[in-house]
């Protein structure tokens, strides 16, 4: 049936022309605006991730920024540390210098200051954007990255590092709080020294007694210090002690142990003194015929004297022992501080995070030297386990008067520079340049190890950075396949839907001649 009111075929035919406009409408959008998803109506969760995606690219370019201004922040550290270690070698070799007693130690000194003023310019020098990382042990960090996880929520990452002092600041000591882990002064086994002792230059003495002659043929033997005595007695008849005496007193003197004298004192007694600061003097006698007693003083005995036995003459140099009761592996913590009065004159070393008791003893040694307090020796034994074995302090006083000699400890402190000591260094006398030869080593590794802390903290920065910028790109590709258009399969729709598009116009167009057709049944 054939109306003239109502066309069924131009229905059809606008509906697909309809349908053919508006996809060639969305073709030619994707074409101008390179994106098959522009907007949520596109297709509104593949928008809503794209724009969370763009979100967090917008914020690792935010990373990116600040992982350039702390790359840049840790090289000036790096830069400064390689420096003041290559300045520290050269106070090292002028050091070497004056070991020598014919060179000119005061000129050798004013280079030696020159170039320690040189490393504090670098120290306050060494700082970008008003950062400075090696004036302070305080607590950094460079914002690192953005990670979202699976429920959305969004957290920052950094690198934190802590600064390393390169300055010789002394800290500050804190009393107030004794070290539980250390122990006070009145912990058995925290100090040899007690709550105290006085340092001074009196020689400790040891007493060796001939009991008895050496008979004819026999053999006595004295193992004195690393060296051994003997004589061999070939005179046809025992010996007796009296003459036996004078010949053991030189021979011992012939030995020419450092800092020992020998003489005879009674029949059979031969007096050994020593005045050796750091070195203990180990006398064992035997013979088959001849009972040696050797039997040192109150000051000197470590060992108990009888025949036979050895007994050790210490060394006149007071011990103090880092240790004690709690102390757990040898490690203090940040602010722990050590303190050694000498005549009323302190010396502190307050550690700082990561610091063992080796750290400790190193340091103290340090700042009593740089002190330059005159006849006063200091010499650190370091141990492979302090935890078991703690290090220790000998301090000697070669002064005529005595010195009173107090130790002290404390929490909570402020701890010292990395290179604390170095302003006391004094190659001006033989004992100084002896001890600038010790420290500076020290010294040296300090600036070496903050100079490796920075490099490995640097690298790291760099490789988070390209880190970053691989997954920025990452993260972009991600969007661009999420809502870029595929211009390829768009050209060859727009080319499709257009043919279309002229299809249906010719479709519509018969359809609407349809009811002219009607006319002529009416002729």
């Amino acid at each position: 049936m054939s109306s003239i009111l109502t066309n069924n075929s131009a229905m059809v035919a606008l509906q697909t022309l309809q349908s053919i406009n508006r996809d060639l409408a969305k073709t030619q959008d994707e074409i101008s605006t390179g994106k098959s998803v522009a907007s949520a109506k596109d297709n509104a969760a593949v928008w809503a991730i794209s724009k969370v995606m763009e979100a967090d690219v917008n914020g690792f370019k935010g990373i990116s920024e600040s992982l350039s201004l702390g790359e840049s922040t840790v090289a000036v550290a790096r830069n400064a540390s390689e420096t003041v270690t290559d300045l520290l070698t050269d106070i090292k070799g002028k050091i070497v210098a004056a070991q020598e007693e014919n060179v000119d130690r005061t000129k050798i000194q004013t280079d030696i200051d020159a170039l320690r003023d040189q490393i504090n310019s670098v120290l306050s020098a060494a700082q970008f954007n008003g950062k400075n990382l090696v004036n302070s042990y305080d607590e950094s960090s460079i914002l690192s990255s953005l990670d979202r996880d699976s429920s959305g929520d969004v957290s920052a990452s950094y690198i934190s590092f802590t600064g390393q002092n390169l300055t010789s600041d002394s800290g500050t000591l804190e009393t107030s709080s004794a070290l539980n882990r250390i122990g006070s002064v009145d912990d058995a086994g925290a100090y040899t020294v007690g709550s105290g002792a006085t340092l001074s230059n009196a020689a400790n003495n040891a007493t060796i007694t001939l009991a008895t002659s050496l008979a004819d043929g026999e053999t006595l033997t004295i193992d004195f210090a690393d060296q051994q005595f003997t004589y061999t007695n070939n005179s046809g008849s025992a010996l007796a002690v009296g003459t036996l005496d004078d010949i053991v007193a030189a021979g011992l003197a012939n030995l020419g142990v450092e800092g020992v004298t020998t003489s005879v004192s009674g029949t059979g007694v031969i007096t050994v003194s020593s005045t050796n600061k750091f070195e203990a003097i180990t006398i064992q006698g035997s013979s088959p015929s001849t009972t040696v007693d050797v039997d040192p003083d109150a000051a000197g005995s470590q060992s108990a004297a009888g025949a036979g036995n050895a007994a050790t003459l210490v060394s006149r140099a007071e011990t103090i022992s880092l240790g004690g009761a709690g102390n757990t592996g040898g490690v203090v913590s940040d602010g722990d501080g050590f303190q050694v009065s000498l005549d009323g004159k302190t010396f502190n070393y307050i550690a700082k995070e990561g610091d063992t008791l080796n750290d400790v003893a190193t340091g103290l040694k340090r700042v009593i030297d740089a002190g330059g307090v005159e006849g006063i020796s200091v010499k650190v034994t370091l141990s492979e386990d302090p935890a078991t074995s703690p290090p220790s302090l000998q301090i000697d006083n070669d002064n005529a008067s005595a010195v009173t000699l107090t130790v002290d400890d404390g929490a909570d402190g402020v701890a010292s520079g990395g290179l604390v000591g170095l302003e006391g260094i004094d190659v001006t006398t033989t004992d100084g340049a002896k001890n600038a030869l010790a420290n500076i080593e020290s010294l040296i590794q300090t600036s070496i190890d903050a100079a490796a802390e920075f490099g490995s903290i640097q690298s790291r920065v760099e490789t988070q950075a390209e880190f970053i910028g691989k997954l920025t790109d990452a993260l972009k590709s991600g969007i661009g396949a999420l809502v870029d258009a595929d211009m390829e399969a768009a050209s060859a729709r727009l080319q499709a839907l257009q043919v279309q598009q002229q299809l249906g116009t010719q479709s519509l167009t018969i359809a609407n001649q349809a009811p002219q057709n009607i006319l002529t049944l009416f002729r």
